[in-house]
C-alpha cells in the first residue's frame, strides 16, 4: 500500500500532497485576483491640501481583496493617489488664478468643473476635448487658437497622462505588472508639461494661463512644488517598477525648450 510498518506515509507522498495544496491555492489567489481586477472601477482622490502638507497616514480595515495585492501594489495605489491629488490641486489653483476658464465650459461653479474632470465614469474621456488625454490634451489647452477651458484641457491631459501610465486602473493586484518606461516618461512628460505652461503665450505676448508669480518680494511657487511632487511619485514608482520586473529603464535627454512629448 506504500505505507511504512509504523504507518506513516512516505515522506514523499506527503510532499506532493503538500505541492499540490499549494498549487491549488495559488491557482486560487490567481483567479481571485483577476475577478476583482476586472470588477474594480476606477475611483479619483479628492486635491490634495492647498497647504501643500499631507495628511497624516491612516490605518485603513482589512479587505478580502487584499489578500491579492502585494506591498508593490500597494506602493502603486498609494503613488497613484498622491499623484491624482496633486494634478487637482493644481487644476484648482489654475482656476483659481484663472477664473475666466471655467465660466468658458458654463459650469455653475469652479468646484463644478472639477467635479466633471474627475468623474471616475468618464476616465478623463470628455466629448468638448474630442476625447483627447495626456499630451493631446495638454496641447490642445496651450494652443494659442484655443477657445475652449484651457485649465479644463491642461487637468484633464496631465491626470489622465499620470492615469495611462498605470494602466488606467487605480487598484492594482498579484496579476498587475506596471510598465517602469510608462512611468518614467510621465514624468518626464510632465516636466514638459510645466515649462508649457509656464511660457505659453497668446499673439499678443500675453500667457495664455496665469500660473506661478514672481512679482513681489515673496513669490508663488506653489503650482512648482505640487508639479515636482507629481514628478518624484512617478520617478519613484519607475524605479520600483523596474526592480519588479528586471526592466531597464531607457532614459532621454533633451532640451527643455525643445523636448516633444514622450509616449505613454
Amino acid at each position: 500500500m506504500g505505507c511504512h510498518p509504523d504507518g506513516r506515509e512516505p515522506l514523499t507522498l506527503r510532499r506532493l500532497v503538500a505541492s499540490s495544496n499549494a498549487s491549488h491555492f495559488l491557482l486560487s489567489l490567481i483567479l481571485l485576483s483577476l475577478l476583482v481586477a476586472c470588477s474594480a472601477a476606477p475611483t479619483f482622490p479628492a486635491a490634495a491640501p492647498s497647504t501643500g502638507q499631507r495628511h497624516a497616514p491612516i490605518e485603513r480595515d482589512f479587505r478580502p481583496a487584499d489578500i491579492v495585492k502585494s506591498d508593490i501594489d500597494v506602493a502603486a495605489e498609494v503613488h497613484l493617489r498622491e499623484s491624482l491629488a496633486s494634478s487637482r490641486l493644481v487644476m484648482e489653483k489654475l482656476y483659481r488664478r484663472n477664473p475666466r476658464e471655467w465660466r468658458k465650459g458654463s459650469y455653475s461653479s469652479m468646484e463644478a468643473a472639477l467635479e466633471r474632470a474627475f468623474d471616475p465614469r468618464a476616465e478623463f474621456r470628455f466629448a468638448e476635448l474630442n476625447n483627447l488625454r495626456g499630451a493631446d490634451a495638454i496641447m490642445l489647452a496651450l494652443a494659442p487658437e484655443y477657445a475652449g477651458d484651457r485649465v479644463f484641457a491642461f487637468g484633464v491631459g496631465m491626470s489622465s497622462m499620470i492615469f495611462l501610465a498605470y494602466n488606467a486602473k487605480t487598484e492594482f493586484y498579484l496579476t498587475d505588472t506596471l510598465d517602469p518606461q510608462k512611468l518614467y516618461n510621465s514624468s518626464r512628460n510632465v516636466e514638459i508639461a510645466a515649462w508649457k505652461l509656464s511660457t505659453a503665450r497668446d499673439p499678443h505676448g500675453e500667457p495664455l494661463l496665469l500660473s506661478n508669480q514672481m512679482a513681489g518680494d515673496v513669490p508663488n511657487l506653489s503650482f512648482e512644488r505640487e508639479i515636482g511632487k507629481i514628478i518624484a511619485y512617478q520617478d519613484a514608482m519607475a524605479q520600483i517598477a523596474a526592480q519588479r520586473t528586471n526592466r531597464a529603464i531607457r532614459r532621454a535627454v533633451q532640451t527643455i525648450a525643445t523636448a516633444v512629448f514622450l509616449p505613454i
